[in-house]
């Protein structure tokens, strides 16, 4: 049962999960201030964490191994990262890639002599390698080749790169992927689970993305030194905050949101309760202010995302174009106790959805006091349990009621039965196929939750014509597969938000939706598809840097406020930043 905080007025209710579990709606959602980037910084600052650079054996190149210290009230971790030369033709985006430009783990504890050796014959082969049980996370990464050089050109001859660049792809780096939960070999999840560091969803992992960031920003000065040693510049703190880590990623990450029901409905269970607890608050003159700045600079911030992508590029013109209505209705609507449950039915009857998540999305922003504390409750003990002796009529009822989304649709359709999923040989990562076109349909996933539970409503309905006294256990015994669906509604029943509300089948699915909905709680900004089944994203931009981390920052609310970054003005292009003529 969620609990409220005591807020000002009565608090809003939950949203009702035919609304919120569309999956066009999941795909619209931004980051927001409970995304894990976000929670893992602010745990960083809150405890101190402590980074340092243990060394930097690096060539003119910017080639070799570079080791980070992290220090945190409750233990020791390392980054360690390998850099080599990449031939162009070599580096890709594409999973099956066998070599990157650089490579790199997070170790639990000290790194000996022995530990670095097996490290370097084995990191840098990823997959193919034999990795060491204390990796949490283990990961690679390309440069972004035009960025890269320009850094390198600009900081060499003592000037600022033009932060353009970093507008139009935020980060010298993007990663292709970034592995934990005891993938190849690493540490398990389980050995995470009662770490005070690590214990919320994917934080190691973000860990290994922000030390990326920090390497990234190091790297590039130190070739630009080697290049010019006498000229060379460091970069701006402006452009430091600005870059980010970028990350390519396709339909692989399509099945961890069907396949842990469980999670995803913490993740959204508590997206959803921050968002009542907001419209719970009585606004004052202060957080009305507040909420119009947030929204200027969300709107100057899309208008400043570049994207190729036309129907990525519509909504957010879309966007941009609504964000101004926002604003002149805060400006007049007078200030009542309900003005933010106000604003909310507002954009919903007037605002494009990405428009409406946006407007939910600053509301959270407003009240980190009242919400932060949910970012411990976006992890669970996932189990999903058979309760066999249920009558059978019961699940029949449960489907009937909470699953009724799956049997609205008439599968017998052929647009309802379009797509089917399936797992590529070569690096057993899901695909998409069209079913009766392409082969592999025998092989297929069951990743479609909506045909499988209508299978089983449509078979235990027989089953009951016959049987009407019967449990689910007499069910399965003459229907043993229906067992896992069977196991997955009974569990799923006691909890609103678990299950995607759409058929994964249909030919109208749009399975960047899918992508957009998990990287949206990672804390992507920067959202630009490639195709229908890959995009490229930004992490991180924006963030603190890792001095200001380890400087500990006075004021943790303002350290806090790097949402929706924009581009760095008045960066000097001089040698060292304002010793010249010219801005």
């Amino acid at each position: 049962m969620v609990e409220f905080a005591t807020p000002t007025i009565l608090p809003a209710p939950l949203r009702p999960a035919d609304e919120v579990m569309q999956l066009e709606r999941l795909g619209s959602l931004p980051a927001s201030r409970l995304s894990f980037v976000r929670s893992l910084v602010r745990q960083m600052a809150r405890q101190r964490w402590q980074i340092s650079r243990t060394r930097f054996d690096l060539n003119a190149q910017g080639h070799g191994i570079a080791i980070y210290r992290l220090q945190t009230p409750q233990g020791r971790y390392h980054g360690v990262i390998f850099s080599q030369h990449l031939e162009d033709d070599q580096r890709s985006d594409r999973v099956i890639a066998q070599a990157w430009d650089v490579t790199f783990g997070v170790v639990e504890g000290d790194v000996d002599d022995a530990l670095l050796e097996q490290m370097a014959a084995n990191v840098p082969l990823q997959e193919a390698g034999r990795q060491h049980p204390r990796l949490l996370v283990l990961s690679r990464a390309n440069r972004s080749l035009r960025n890269f050089a320009h850094f390198v050109a600009a900081l060499s001859t003592g000037r600022q790169p033009d932060p353009a660049g970093l507008t139009r792809v935020g980060y010298l780096y993007r990663t292709t992927a970034v592995y934990g939960n005891g993938k190849f070999g690493i540490a398990d999840f389980v050995r995470l689970q009662d770490n005070p560091d690590f214990h919320r969803p994917f934080s190691a992992q973000m860990l290994a993305v922000y030390l990326l960031r920090h390497f990234s920003i190091e790297q590039v000065e130190h070739i630009a030194r080697c290049q010019a040693p006498e000229s060379a510049v460091p970069m701006a703190t402006e452009l430091r905050r600005y870059l980010g880590i970028g990350n390519s990623t396709g339909l692989g990450m399509a099945p961890f949101l069907i396949n842990h029901p469980q999670l995803i409905q913490q993740w959204v269970l508590c997206r959803e309760t921050a968002l009542a607890l907001a419209l719970g608050q009585a606004p004052d003159e202060e957080s009305r202010r507040r909420l119009i700045e947030l929204t200027r600079r969300a709107m100057h911030h899309l208008a400043q995302t570049v994207t190729e992508d036309a129907e990525q590029g519509a909504r957010n013109a879309a966007t941009v174009a609504a964000l101004p209505e926002v604003i002149a209705w805060l400006e007049e609507v007078p200030l009542e106790a309900d003005l933010w449950q106000q604003l909310v039915a507002w954009s919903a009857r007037t605002l494009p959805l990405e428009a409406q998540e946006l407007v939910n999305t600053l509301l959270i922003e407003l009240y980190p006091e009242r919400v932060d504390a949910l970012e411990d409750r976006m992890g669970t003990d996932e189990r999903l349990e058979l309760t066999p002796d249920m009558p059978l009529v019961r699940l029949k009822q449960l489907i009937e009621t909470h699953d009724d989304w799956a049997l609205a649709e008439d599968f017998t359709q052929p647009e309802a039965r379009h797509w089917f999923w399936y797992r590529s040989a070569e690096k057993e990562e899901p695909r998409l196929g069209v079913r009766g076109v392409e082969p592999g349909a025998e092989k297929e996933l069951p990743l479609a939750i909506a045909p499988r539970v209508s299978r089983t409503h449509a078979a235990l309905s027989d089953f009951l014509d016959a049987h009407p006294r019967a449990l689910v256990v007499e069910f399965l015994i003459a229907h043993p597969r229906h067992k896992d669906i069977v196991r997955r509604i009974q569990t799923m029943a006691e909890t609103p938000y678990g299950e995607i509300r759409a058929n994964l089948w249909h030919r109208d699915m749009k399975p960047m939706h899918l992508l957009r909905t998990k990287l949206a709680f990672f804390g992507a900004s920067r959202f630009d598809p490639k195709s229908d089944r890959w995009v490229r994203i930004t992490l991180f931009q924006g963030a603190p840097l890792v001095e200001e981390l380890n400087a500990e920052p006075r004021d943790l609310a303002d350290f806090d406020d790097w949402s929706f970054p924009l581009e760095p003005e008045g960066i000097m292009h001089e040698r060292d930043q304002g010793v010249g003529d010219t801005p």
